[in-house]
């Protein structure tokens, strides 16, 4: 449910509006250099602050509670949090009654008896992602031989002009997605799996438990479909296994070959928009027109490219831990 992973494993914890975030870590190794000052660089990637993300402002600062002893990991659980310092819970209160379309409002509703936290999106907000970022800067030091970066490829169907579109979306009071590309070079031959913990279904997993992600692909990705057998296929050049092409992302029969791993996700925009929106009232029994308040991303995808990264290396991680 809220946990991931099987010898490197995570457990995110917390509500938007609640008294904190954050992210239990089972499994890292025992005698890791950590401190609080490591999660700065990642963490200051994903605050808001720039035109286009939310106006909401939090310190983020990391609380290493358990698993640290003189600096150095114990073996035993890690457990990070973070604590929320500026919530403005009023601006929720009729999301309740008049859920946003294509946001949890509903759903969790329906699932939880009405018992949810509606508060900023509760359990369901993207602050959750958090405790990700944060599991990521640990997996990191798990595979530092393993590089992973991950960049913005488009916003709204642009690669250019970025800055403009952003700011006319602002002004229609909308909303825009985006595509991020993640690639990760030194990973070695021989992670994964067939078929049921192939790389591609576990870090799938892990990718669409991020919020607002719509869509997978992974080297080509549905390119292939048209192609023939000749131009997809990656001639292997020497005894390592390096390929001419990569259209398979470094990735086949499921296992890492490798070559760079390539994926890329598709972010859906932003379901909290200023917009006024004809949507169901429960109150009221009728559609009637919403108005969404709050502090809300115009392109969450700006700050998605250092969540993909964590995700990333708390898969790559845990498939480490399980080959050694």
């Amino acid at each position: 449910m809220n946990s991931f992973g099987r010898k490197y494993r995570i457990s995110i914890f917390g509500e938007s509006h609640g008294d904190a975030v954050g992210v239990v870590i089972d499994g890292t190794p025992a005698g890791i250099a950590l401190t609080e000052a490591d999660f700065t660089a990642d963490l200051d990637r994903r605050r808001s602050g720039a035109k286009g993300t939310t106006p909401r402002k939090e310190s983020d600062a990391p609380h290493i509670v358990s698993g640290i002893y003189n600096g150095l990991t114990t073996g035993a659980p890690l457990t990070i949090l973070f604590r929320n310092e500026n919530t403005l819970s009023g601006d929720y209160r009729n999301l309740t009654d008049h859920p946003r379309p294509s946001h949890s409002d509903f759903v969790a509703r329906v699932k939880y008896g009405g018992y949810n936290d509606p508060r900023g999106g509760g359990h369901f907000s993207g602050r959750i992602t958090l405790g990700l970022v944060a599991a990521g800067v640990v997996a990191k030091k798990i595979i530092p031989d393993i590089n992973i970066v991950a960049r913005i490829l488009e916003i709204g169907g642009c690669s250019e002009n970025i800055a403009e579109l952003i700011d006319g979306v602002i002004r229609e009071q909308d909303s825009l997605g985006g595509v991020i590309e993640c690639r990760a070079a030194g990973v070695p031959v021989g992670l994964g799996e067939p078929f049921f913990d192939s790389v591609e279904s576990v870090l799938s997993h892990m990718l669409f438990s991020i919020p607002a992600i719509k869509g997978i692909e992974f080297g080509t990705g549905f390119g292939v479909a048209r192609m023939r057998g000749s131009e997809n296929n990656d001639a292997i050049i020497d005894p390592c296994g390096t390929t001419a092409t990569n259209n398979g992302g470094g990735i086949a029969g499921g296992i890492t070959n490798g070559n760079e791993l390539v994926v890329r996700v598709a972010v859906k925009p932003t379901a909290s928009i200023s917009q006024g929106q004809q949507t169901y009232n429960f109150a009221s029994n009728q559609v009637e027109e919403l108005k969404i308040k709050g502090r809300h991303d115009a392109c969450i995808a700006l700050r998605a490219p250092v969540i993909l990264e964590a995700a990333t290396a708390i898969v790559l991680a845990d498939f480490s831990l399980l080959n050694s």
